[in-house]
């Protein structure tokens, strides 16, 4: 019998929740969020965070279990979610991960690895850059030195972008080469699964899901977070969603400026997701027209989770 993993990943809004329920249902399973923001506390709503209802009393890991100032990356998620795979495997469960956030799903599937040992004087260095100039302006130094690196991350990704600067000085070869050269060996078997939307619909689910998120309290979700004392300029914080209402409630922009611009930011963000996700092609994509095309992904995976058991 293999050890079969489930893996559901795809852009925001497009139903990866919803079908990671009706599977782990059907499998009397658990489900592992690959998602770098939902680990966090106090930041539900603007994480679109299952609720309760929606869970349906499934057991999720890495959701809610970290204060926003705490550490999680990459490395982190895959080393204790394959313990928790192992784990369920041993229970005789089938592991469902769901999640959107494309380095992590990586980072379990295939392992992540980085060169060199850290510098201080070299991560200061960048970090002063950063505070002066903007992550943006060293993602953009990363695109012209390595090219390769910086398509295979996202622009927030920031300690990301200054890894690979890092490596690159240190060692002169781009961090993109040590990643294939490593290779982690398991015996576990990952089915990949995406949700692929034709990207008007797609872009309507996300402006819909925005304005639920402005209704459900996302503005009062921010300010508590602040009024608790997490800096804005945390990683968890300074991400789509919460670093726009962060400007409304600072006095830089309108509420509906911001909301615009938390909608815009959100495709944009999608984009980039379909973009990293479309590279690997061990991934089955479901084209979905309307919400009953999850029930019937839902059916093939589970015929597919059969027939490999």
């Amino acid at each position: 019998m293999e050890k079969l993993t489930v893996v559901i990943t795809g852009p925001t809004a497009s139903g990866k929740t919803l079908l990671s329920i009706k599977l782990a249902q059907t499998l009397e399973s658990e489900i592992i969020s690959a998602d770098s923001r939902q680990v966090f506390k106090f930041l539900s709503i603007g994480t679109a965070k299952p609720g309760i209802n929606e869970t349906k009393g499934i057991k999720h890991y890495f959701i809610d279990e970290l204060n926003p100032d705490e550490n999680f990356n990459a490395s982190i998620f895959e080393i204790q979610a394959l313990k928790i795979i192992e784990d369920m495997l041993h229970r005789g469960k089938t592991p469902i991960v769901v999640g959107g956030s494309g380095l992590y799903i990586s980072a379990l599937v295939n392992g992540i690895f980085d060169v060199a040992n850290a510098d201080e004087k070299l991560r200061q260095k960048y970090l002063a850059i950063k505070a002066e100039k903007g992550i943006e302006f060293l993602y953009d130094e990363l695109k012209i030195k390595d090219h390769e690196s910086a398509q295979k991350m996202l622009p927030q990704n920031w300690k990301r972008v200054m890894r690979a600067l890092e490596v690159l000085e240190i060692t002169g070869r781009p961090i993109w080469q040590a990643q294939n050269e490593y290779k982690r060996h398991t015996d576990i078997k990952f089915l990949q699964y995406g949700l692929n939307w034709e990207r008007e619909v797609l872009y309507n689910r996300i402006n819909k899901r925005v304005d639920l998120m402005i209704e459900q309290g996302l503005v009062e979700e921010t300010r508590k977070a602040l009024s608790l004392g997490y800096d804005k300029n945390l990683n968890a914080l300074n991400t789509v969603g919460y670093k726009e209402i962060i400007a409304y409630l600072e006095g830089s922009i309108s509420l509906d400026e911001a909301i615009e611009l938390i909608k815009r930011n959100s495709r944009r963000f999608a984009k980039r997701q379909m973009t990293w996700f479309r590279r690997d092609e061990r991934i089955k994509w479901f084209n979905i027209t309307q919400p009953d095309d999850i029930e019937k992904a839902a059916e093939i995976i589970l015929k597919q989770v059969k027939e490999n058991s």
